[in-house]
């Protein structure tokens, strides 16, 4: 009897133990259409082992415990030397380990690899999304690297190797490497321009000394760095090695770690130059046009990292309703609490459906995919990260009070949710993008009206919605002040054509009566209650 007020009834089971790739049928559809029918079997077998790797008690438990002890910056050893270390908790190193083996490094040597990637890196952030951080970073500086066949043919194979070494030595000795890159500086910002960090050449012609402070250099413990500063010819791409050839220690001086609101198992840095040796990329002066690949392979790791917390958060909502009773039934079969989860997965596949197709983008390679990149990915950037903060907190929400308590997970989600729209350019930095991509690119407009116009003719809301784009789009007048609302509806329209065309009709129609046809309100759970949001929030279900 003394123990009868603690029996535990109507409480969901912990949702581990499955395969958070099978599971997501959104996801699922997307690689099946995708990736190439020779590469189909492969890659969802391997998709299907990492989808259960992800949903394991035991790697779920690593992501915990990463977050939970974040990084500690070591300045100096006992004896007064300056080493300017990072410690990470063991389940950080375990995480990174699993993430480069499981090909997040990767794509670009691989069959079908951003696609593969994609779904990977959506899978890997439902664990814990700060080491996504270093993985996305790795991943983005081989584009740029290329810029520089020598220095491409020395890194490439470091990069894209599937093997974690964690050491600080020579990355010559190394199976593998990771990158990180630095290029905000305090005075500038999102104005990289502005940056001050000086680069003083050195007499064989590539190699400088950098003078500077970077107010954000993401992984510091990696083994090499890919910068901004002012070299005599204007701004320049430099390569920063942590360690160099002999074995020494670059001049690598981290002040102090960021404490950020979310993300924090990831270690975020400022640090200083002082004499610090670098390698040129690309010419004197092209700094930007040189790293733009980096940032636009960084940006799509925003869109997907944004998908996967969202795809997490709505697994979470339904698992619970579906195993919480309350005023007489199960919550999954409530009207109103079926009309909230309905909405939030329908974001949450609109969201996937739209990163993948852009990774299939990277995968095909040709011009008309990659002027279509040109206005997408900004726009994805700037709509879907967006998203995940409002799609996050109201999932806690449907667990009531338990979405509110550390335990359930869903504060480490609701934390994480607004960092990628910030990251990598926020929202205006991104508008501003789409805009100038309108102004210059007119292949890249033509190239996007193509992609939504695939779809036209198969929803009257969806070819009303891509009319009014059309008017907008004639009239550039004050465009600047517009740029948002313009960007809004460019992601909307390309997320809704992909949806008429794959995705299933009660999905595809919720979505173009509620975000294109206006039939919705401004709070998810304001669907229409007329459509069949029963399979919609089935399809969403995480029990595969």
């Amino acid at each position: 009897m003394a123990g009868s007020t603690h029996t535990v009834t109507n409480q969901p089971p912990p949702l581990i133990g499955y395969d958070v790739y099978t599971a997501d049928r959104a996801l699922t559809s997307a690689v099946e259409r995708h990736l190439a029918p020779d590469l189909l079997e492969e890659g969802s077998e391997e998709l299907a082992a990492f989808g259960r790797t992800c949903g394991s008690a035991q790697v779920q438990e690593w992501g915990m415990l990463a977050n939970e002890n974040p990084p500690r910056l070591r300045t100096h050893d006992r004896y007064g030397h300056r080493i300017d270390e990072v410690e990470f908790h063991p389940s950080w190193h375990r995480l990174l380990g699993k993430g480069v083996s499981a090909g997040l490094t990767s794509a670009w040597v691989r069959p079908g690899g951003h696609v593969r990637r994609a779904a990977a890196f959506l899978l890997w952030t439902q664990v814990e999304a700060g080491n996504g951080c270093p993985l996305s970073m790795t991943h983005a500086a081989v584009p740029a690297l290329r810029t520089d066949p020598d220095l491409a043919a020395e890194w490439e194979p470091r990069l894209t190797s599937m093997i974690y070494d964690p050491a600080l030595r020579p990355a010559g000795q190394k199976p593998g490497a990771l990158f990180g890159m630095g290029m905000t500086e305090k005075q500038g910002g999102s104005d990289v321009r502005a940056g001050t960090t000086a680069a003083r050449p050195l007499p064989d012609g590539e190699s400088y000394e950098l003078t500077g402070h970077k107010w954000f250099c993401s992984a510091p413990m990696s083994d090499g760095f890919l910068v901004l500063a002012q070299a005599p010819g204007g701004l320049t791409c430099f390569l920063v090695p942590r360690v160099l050839q002999d074995g020494s220690r670059n001049v690598f001086l981290i002040q102090r770690l960021k404490d950020k609101l979310g993300n924090r198992s990831n270690a975020s840095a400022e640090v200083e130059f002082d004499g610090t040796w670098a390698h040129r990329v690309g010419e004197e002066g092209h700094g930007v046009r040189t790293i733009i690949e980096m940032v636009a392979a960084t940006r799509l790791d925003c869109v997907l990292g944004s998908a996967g917390l969202m795809r997490q958060a709505v697994a979470q909502a339904v698992h619970h309703c579906s195993h919480r009773e309350a005023f007489g039934g199960r919550l999954v079969d409530k009207p109103l609490m079926r009309n909230v989860l309905a909405d939030l997965a329908v974001e949450s596949e609109a969201a996937t459906t739209l990163a993948l197709r852009l990774a299939a983008a990277y995968d095909d390679g040709g011009e008309q995919e990659r002027a279509l990149l040109r206005i997408a990915v900004p726009a994805a950037k700037y709509w879907v990260t967006k998203r995940c903060t409002p799609v996050t907190v109201e999932a806690s929400e449907c667990l009531g009070g338990n979405g509110y308590v550390e335990e359930s997970g869903m504060p480490r989600l609701v934390r994480e949710s607004p960092l990628n729209s910030i990251w990598e350019g926020a929202g205006n930095v991104q508008a501003l993008d789409v805009v100038r991509a309108l102004q210059r690119e007119p292949a890249a407009l033509d190239a996007y009206l193509r992609e939504v116009g695939l779809a036209r003719g198969a929803d009257h809301r969806l070819d009303g919605a891509i009319k009014g784009l059309l008017t907008e789009l004639a009239d550039l007048e004050g465009i600047e002040a517009r740029a948002r609302r313009l960007t809004e509806r460019l992601a909307l329209v390309l997320q809704g054509s992909l949806l008429v065309r794959f995705a299933p009709s009660e999905v595809a129609d919720a979505f173009c009566a509620s975000r294109l046809g206006g039939d919705g309100g401004a709070a998810f759970g304001t669907l229409p209650s007329t459509m069949n949001l029963t399979s919609v929030v089935d399809r969403s279900r995480p029990e595969a």
